[in-house]
């Protein structure tokens, strides 16, 4: 398991290095002081963080039902309120 810098990381994630560093609070990593680095299971971790599914078509894993109404359609609106009538 071997540490990887800024670009060796942004390399084999295949981003932009200036990605990895605007977003490194919210990615897997290692800081020792001001030093960061990637384990190659952080490096993993963040491929599966950013790893989407197609929700249709034929690579589709869950075949989604015909959406029905809205569950809120039978709502009606409140009627106006009444204002005070000054005299």
């Amino acid at each position: 398991m071997s540490a990887r810098t800024y670009p060796e990381a942004a390399e084999i994630l295949r981003v932009h290095e200036r990605w990895l560093r605007r977003n490194i609070s919210s990615l897997p990593h290692t800081k020792k002081g001001r030093t960061v680095t990637f384990t190659d299971a952080d490096l993993e971790r963040i491929d599966q963080l950013h790893h989407v599914e197609p929700a249709t078509g034929p690579l589709a894993s869950v075949t989604h039902a015909t959406p029905g109404p809205h569950p809120l359609a039978a709502l009606k609106p409140l009627p106006a309120k009444r204002r005070a009538v000054r005299a």
